[in-house]
């Protein structure tokens, strides 16, 4: 078992430099040339599957997972100014319950050289690093020119919280970072609410105003392009509700969920990931499956109900063709896998085969 996509032993730097160098040493795999039988976001897709924000740090990853047949790929997520990454290292396994309830069990013991038996789950703790913009416009425009036929490249952005900062200019900087993106003329864009908000109180989606207030103004400057809202596991219906009201006014499609968090350590109980506000990271993989497919079946709910138009993608935990298809069930209309996909690379050629 390897991580092809991200090589979890180099730095984030190094990565982004090499690129996915496990995958020269597989097999492409070979797809069948038929014409796209699935849509999503009115585009043709080859396979309504894909890849979300986060393992794709560049044009270099966005053409291996186009190669190996992720049909929706998108571009790690982008900000209006340079950005560092967080310390090395910053993928960590880590040993779970089956389902991983944050209230549940608020600590995680890392487990740093190799999985547990069973299946994968880890931390990833990045801190959303983004190169100069005029950088990653560059680089984005070259990831265009790997999209080919039922494949679409979505291009994620961000805001940044800065010091003493206000709500207005966290939201103005946001919007800028949208039209920044808009510039690199993708089919569609996402924005990531599911990053922290201002004085690092929680995720921007969390703060439904703020977030009514940023859709609002993004809608304004990107014009007609199809937008998806990255957002996090709500706990209360109601919020849920709020939530699918804002994506139906201003967007196109939600993305659902991203990672849940939790206080993680070594075995001596010590901090795993170094540097400060990094006791608690993010997990993925199959222990947060129960959380994403949860959120799809409460938004197709609602979206029956309300006759809502949005389209949802089901994320959480994917990493087997099961996986997928309980997503589909559940009423997802695209389902993406980050965890899933960094450790099988032949994850969308699997799923492929069982469409067939």
């Amino acid at each position: 078992m390897n991580a092809p996509f991200y090589d979890i032993f180099k730095s984030y730097e190094e990565n982004y430099s090499l690129g996915p160098l496990g995958l020269k040493k597989l097999k492409r795999p070979i797809f069948k040339k038929t014409k796209p039988k699935y849509s999503f976001l009115g585009l043709p897709i080859n396979l309504p599957f894909g890849i979300p924000a986060g393992p794709l740090l560049n044009s270099k990853f966005i053409k291996s997972a186009f190669d190996f047949g992720f049909s929706v790929s998108v571009y790690k997520t982008v900000r209006g100014d340079i950005f560092p990454c967080h310390p090395f290292p910053n993928v960590l396994y880590v040993k779970t319950p089956k389902e991983l309830h944050p209230r549940e069990t608020p600590r995680l013991t890392a487990v740093a050289t190799s999985p547990l038996s069973g299946s994968v789950s880890i931390t990833n703790s990045f801190g959303v690093p983004s190169k100069r913009p005029k950088d990653w416009q560059q680089d984005v425009k070259k990831a265009k020119t790997y999209e080919r036929k039922g494949q679409l490249l979505v291009l994620s952005f961000m805001g940044t919280v800065r010091k003493n900062q206000t709500q207005q200019e966290f939201i103005e900087d946001f919007v800028k970072a949208g039209r920044l993106a808009s510039q690199t003329h993708v089919k569609a864009l996402e924005a990531n609410l599911s990053c922290p908000n201002i004085g690092n109180e929680g995720l921007v989606c969390y703060n439904l105003d703020a977030t009514e207030k940023i859709c609002r103004l993004l809608r304004k400057a990107i014009g007609n392009t199809p937008l998806i809202l990255k957002v996090g596991y709500y706990k209360n219906s109601k919020d849920i509700e709020k939530i699918a009201e804002i994506t139906q006014k201003y967007a196109n499609a939600i993305s659902s969920i991203n990672t849940l968090q939790v206080e993680v350590v070594d075995r001596d109980g010590k901090q795993a990931l170094p540097g400060p506000n990094r006791l608690k990271s993010g997990v993925c993989g199959s222990a947060i499956k129960w959380a994403g497919l949860r959120m799809v079946k409460k938004l197709n709910k609602i979206r029956k109900v309300k006759k809502y138009t949005f389209e949802i993608i089901g994320v959480g935990g994917v990493m087997t063709p099961y996986d997928y298809f309980e997503y589909r069930k559940a009423g997802a209309d695209l389902v993406q896998s980050a965890t899933g996909a960094m450790w099988n690379p032949y994850l969308a050629y699997q799923i492929w085969k069982h469409e067939l």
